[in-house]
């Protein structure tokens, strides 16, 4: 028993044991955090790399279909072949 006090040494006890407890779970908690921390900045990662795949696939169809316009507006021997091949 430790040293006399004014306080009843039931509540002396219950309170060293919620410090106690306190202090067991914050490995548990901390790691918890962590956990919640990481796979939220991976989801941010994979959801920022498919924005990316999409956008660049959009900038690959302009690109495609600027180059195939320009294609036709050249006239030149591919082109008037092309477009005889096309029409047929």
């Amino acid at each position: 028993m430790a040293f006399p006090t004014a306080v009843n040494s039931q509540i002396t006890d219950s309170v060293s044991q919620v410090n106690t407890k306190v202090l067991g779970d914050a490995p548990a908690v901390a790691t918890g955090n962590l956990m919640i921390a990481t796979s939220q900045a991976l989801s941010n990662a994979a959801h920022n790399a498919t924005t990316g795949q999409q956008n660049s696939t959009i900038t690959a169809q302009a690109a495609l279909t600027q180059g195939v316009n320009t294609l036709y507006s050249v006239d030149t021997a591919a082109a008037v072949g092309t477009e005889k091949i096309n029409s047929k």
